[in-house]
């Protein structure tokens, strides 16, 4: 599986009619979608799909035409994201309406084109799951903490200052974890 580690745009013209593509990481989807009916306030439609795992490592997908035909934009959205074994990301299209009527099929393939064009454009990296690992150091090791933590590509920390330690909490890869605690 892959996924996205930050956006990426594409604009695809098919008939006239533009199709500006956003692939976002799924921490980048929520309010994305009303945010650029804003920032596109001329646009007929702005469509979704995404994919991402749950908290038992279950797929889970939502999609929406956003006015446009029953299935003819966010399901074929959809099919691309599943056809490039994307997780953990959201494409939205802000699609401009150009004059020439596509037809259902016609649509959908606009749709679908426009997310593989941008998928394309897009940095794409491999899957890893994030885990949670905790421990604790003293105060005199925050900053050899640090530097071993950034050594190791861990960049996701969450520290809690006690009285006597600090806890630390780390996400990363299971081989990362593994990785920074044999050190």
């Amino acid at each position: 599986m892959l996924t996205v580690k930050e956006v990426s745009v594409f604009t695809t013209e098919v008939n006239r009619s533009k199709f500006i593509t956003y692939l976002v990481p799924i921490s980048e989807y929520s309010g994305l979608q009303d945010k650029l009916k804003a920032e596109y306030p001329k646009a007929n439609h702005v469509v979704y799909a995404l994919r991402s795992l749950n908290a038992y490592d279950q797929v889970v997908e939502n999609s929406s035409d956003d006015g446009e035909p029953k299935g003819c934009a966010g399901v074929p959205a959809l099919n691309v994201l599943r056809g490039e074994e994307l997780i953990n990301c959201a494409v939205l299209i802000v699609r401009y309406f150009g004059g020439i009527k596509l037809g259902t099929g016609g649509m959908a393939r606009a749709y679908a084109l426009s997310v593989k064009n941008v998928t394309r454009e897009a940095e794409l990296a491999v899957y890893e799951k994030q885990i949670p690992y905790e421990f604790t150091t003293d105060y005199s090791q925050i900053d050899k903490t640090l530097y071993a933590l950034k050594q190791y590509g861990i960049v996701r920390i969450e520290r809690d200052y006690g009285v006597e330690c600090v806890k630390w909490r780390i996400y990363a890869s299971e081989e990362k974890i593994k990785e920074f605690t044999q050190h």
